[in-house]
């Protein structure tokens, strides 16, 4: 980040043919992130909301279709749905089973359902969600199905071709330890094409460049979806970081979050008072690690914490912890420590 902006300050654009082979490899990068089947599937947004906003202000609505979505997703996945009652498009919250979460969403499936959105990790409880087996069920149902893999990608293994999403969405600055700015929007390419442009100019179109060319149609591949210039500082930033996870492994990295939740989960259960708030099943752990304490209310809990240094977040009724793969062992002992002394100290 800082050899680009030196260079952006000094050079200007003198080097932007460099600059747009970064942005290729972000691309590919993020293609293999996801195992989508090619680059060009990969549209570089803003954040979440707005690669969520081109999929809901893209889709042709009927009034009376349905969206299906968990009592448990972050207001972006949402606000973005529920925006669409104007148009006689209802939004459905259905409370999760925490024995069985996808079958949830399944039972409340109906003939009107046209989508289902669900985060592949819940963002306060760090609940991990079954994606394939629900997006077998959906695909055999043709119902949309639209992924926000914010609190996975980076963390945890993800495969489009096997879960079936046809939409996936995700801010760089979480797991993937980008900046904020910079954000996946992947698009099943058979479903490419049922997306109503809403947004346009010079970026999203076939013969870019060509600044004389008096017409113009859409480009083919999901550049469609980038109306402008990019952010090229983002880019740089978030190629840089995948290029560490993805020197590391994805696999790899997924047994350290995973160790760490264990780790977190078994020693939390021994300070009086704590109850843990993320599943226990193993099939639902993810790098998020919620708890509360029956003595000290969770913001009051988190403000402590935070005060000392312990960077975690208050959702869902609790304190949450989500140590990436490279915080130590000590790190996660020192954090604890201070739970324990706090609560002493209550």
């Amino acid at each position: 980040v800082t050899a680009f902006a030196k260079e952006n300050s000094t050079l200007g654009a003198s080097h932007y043919p460099q600059w747009l082979k970064v942005e290729k490899r972000l691309r590919e990068r993020l293609a293999q992130l996801i195992n989508a089947s090619c680059a060009t599937d990969i549209a570089l947004a803003k954040n979440t909301s707005e690669a969520l906003s081109i999929i809901a202000y893209g889709l042709a609505w009927r009034a009376g279709d349905e969206i299906i979505i968990s009592n448990e997703e972050f207001p972006s996945n949402r606000i973005v749905w529920e925006s669409l009652r104007d148009q006689g498009v209802i939004t459905r919250i259905v409370t999760l089973d925490p024995a069985h979460p996808e079958q949830s969403i399944v039972d409340a499936l109906t003939p009107a359902t046209r989508l289902v959105s669900l985060s592949s990790v819940q963002y306060a409880s760090g609940r991990r969600m079954d994606l394939e087996a629900l997006g077998t069920c959906l695909q055999a149902r043709q119902i949309f199905f639209c992924v926000d893999a914010i609190q996975s990608l980076g963390a945890l293994p993800f495969d489009v071709q096997t879960n079936h999403a046809d939409f996936v969405v995700a801010d760089g600055h979480k797991w993937m330890l980008g900046p904020e700015g910079i954000a996946l929007l992947y698009v099943k390419p058979a479903v490419r094409d049922r997306l109503r442009l809403r947004q346009f100019g010079w970026h999203m179109v076939k013969h870019r460049g060509d600044y004389d060319r008096p017409d113009w149609d859409v480009a083919d591949d999901a550049t469609r979806f980038e109306c402008g210039s990019p952010n090229m500082l983002g880019i740089h930033a978030l190629e840089a970081s995948l290029s560490l996870l993805q020197e590391i492994g994805i696999d790899q990295i997924s047994i350290q979050v995973l160790d760490h939740t264990h780790y977190l989960r078994h020693q939390l259960a021994t300070l009086p008072g704590i109850e843990l708030l993320s599943p226990g099943t193993p099939t639902q752990l993810s790098g998020i690690t919620s708890f509360r304490s029956h003595s000290v209310a969770p913001a009051l809990l988190h403000a402590q914490l935070m005060a000392r240094q312990v960077i975690c977040a208050c959702r869902g009724g609790g304190v949450r912890f989500s140590p990436h793969f490279y915080s130590s062992r000590a790190t996660l002992d020192r954090a604890l420590e201070h739970v324990r002394d706090i609560l002493a100290k209550t």
